[in-house]
């Protein structure tokens, strides 16, 4: 048997397609936390895992892009993919771990919907990752645009819930935690979009 000096190129799309696999679970887990804060420890320590699963993949991409000679991809596509998506999975897991670390009994309506809008940005991109072994722009360009609307609504959602934290006379603490879980929870919104626009990127190159 000949020994295999290039890894097969379609690993690289099997490991993305793994890795948003793991997003999404992440995601869910973390609109289950939202809407029931009395799952938030248990859901917590299954980001976190899932996390840690996510960083395991983000290595095997990175390594096996520095010894494969000829990609699938541009090698700085390649990196630029994984790393927003690990960005997201980061986010995700720096929400809920927050949320701990703060001892958030009650989740603000406004957190539900933010997390919401995360969901369904990571559905999107769920659902796009498949598509890049075909990379044809027309069954790919309309999940990037519903990502962007999506992140649009995000940042209008973060305007309402500062307005409804300020709103009143609120404790400072009680301001000061929530408006770092807010950004965090935004913050993942801004990072999906990132990944739609490597993959417009992508597919404005190569389809």
């Amino acid at each position: 048997m000949a020994f295999r000096w290039i890894p097969k190129e379609e690993s690289f799309f099997d490991l993305f397609e793994q890795l948003a696999g793991i997003l999404l679970k992440a995601a869910g887990f973390l609109v289950e936390a939202t809407a029931h804060a009395e799952t938030l420890p248990e859901n917590a320590k299954r980001v976190e895992r899932l996390e840690h699963d996510g960083d395991q993949v983000t290595h095997e991409i990175i390594t096996r892009l520095n010894r494969t000679f000829i990609t699938p991809l541009d090698r700085e596509d390649i990196h630029g993919l994984t790393t927003a998506l690990d960005d997201v999975l980061d986010l995700i897991e720096a929400s809920t771990e927050r949320f701990i670390l703060y001892k958030i009994t009650a989740i603000t309506p406004q957190a539900q919907e933010i997390a919401s809008v995360i969901q369904q940005q990571v559905r999107e991109i769920h659902g796009i990752i498949p598509k890049l072994r075909r990379m044809r722009h027309e069954d790919i360009i309309g999940h990037c645009i519903e990502i962007n609307r999506l992140e649009n609504l995000g940042d209008r959602l973060l305007r309402d819930a500062f307005a409804a934290l300020f709103d009143g006379n609120p404790d400072p603490l009680t301001v000061i935690k929530w408006r770092e879980l807010y950004e965090v929870l935004e913050s993942a919104t801004d990072k999906c979009e990132d990944v739609a626009n490597v993959i417009e990127g992508i597919v404005l190159k190569n389809a």
